[in-house]
């Protein structure tokens, strides 16, 4: 890990490893990914998180697919873009995919006290620079969105209890087919969690689980309405069945002088 200084405040404490040039060309990778597998990224217009200039950023989520560390490097990276994203990931799984290491991914030891450690040491590094945001899949594990109650690692109440100062926003994913043929990619952020009355491990951990849970149950109602109307569209992927068939479409469109339309449902304006 490399160490950072910022002018006027000296030496701060060390970072992963994140390289700009890299990260930016990884998103364009997932852009056309993205594009490609998927209908629309959408962000709930429930809340938009602002800037939170000069305080330290953490987002925690839940952990539905294999999509999610995409999805947040993809998106989350737009919304702030004034800040260097970092995550933790499984160190086992960071081998397998070691190019991550270069977008500010960071490995530790699950279910170890080694692991707890380095996460903390590593995480308030990042929590101590406010041109940065930690990014945390916080149940640990791939579990179903709509799985009730949802557990957290500890990790991250222990992270809360060393810094309550920090803005801690829950944030919940979830990927749902509506009336296209390839899914939806749907974010909800929740306000920021409330510091608990006291500053304990346990009052933590009940305070960023019910914030989550509660973020993820609003996200729940608006993917079950279907509304796209109730989401930001971030990023517009491909729509259509493909292949001959829309080949056959857009000739028999274009032959009755209609404008082709793949979209199985066209938004507004289309």
């Amino acid at each position: 890990m490399a160490v950072q200084k910022a002018a006027g405040a000296g030496i701060l404490p060390s970072l992963p490893q994140r390289s700009a040039g890299w990260v930016a060309l990884f998103r364009l990778y997932l852009r056309f990914l993205f594009w490609q597998e998927f209908d629309a990224i959408r962000l709930s217009r429930a809340f938009i998180p602002p800037a939170y200039p000069g305080q330290a950023l953490i987002l925690y989520c839940n952990h539905p697919s294999w999509w999610d560390p995409a999805l947040l490097l993809l998106a989350v990276t737009k919304l702030f873009p004034g800040r260097r994203g970092y995550g933790p990931m499984d160190a086992a799984q960071l081998e397998r995919y070691g190019l991550l290491r270069r977008m500010g991914i960071f490995g530790v030891e699950p279910g170890s006290l080694r692991g707890a450690k380095q996460f903390l040491r590593v995480s308030g590094a990042v929590s101590r620079h406010h041109d940065t945001f930690l990014c945390v899949t916080a149940e640990g594990a791939f579990v179903d969105p709509r799985l009730r109650p949802i557990t957290l690692r500890p990790g991250l109440a222990h992270l809360a209890r060393l810094r309550p100062d920090a803005i801690f926003l829950p944030l919940a994913l979830e990927y749902s087919f509506w009336n296209e043929s390839k899914p939806e990619a749907l974010l909800r952020f929740g306000e920021p969690v409330r510091a608990p009355t006291e500053n304990s491990v346990r009052a933590w951990q009940a305070s960023l689980e019910a914030a989550l849970t509660e973020t993820m149950d609003g996200l729940a109602a608006e993917s079950s309405a279907r509304n796209h109307t109730a989401f930001v569209e971030m990023f517009r992927g491909t729509a259509g069945v493909g292949g001959i068939y829309d080949v056959w479409r857009r000739l028999r469109a274009a032959l009755a002088g209609r404008r082709f339309r793949a979209r199985h449902q066209p938004g507004p304006g289309e």
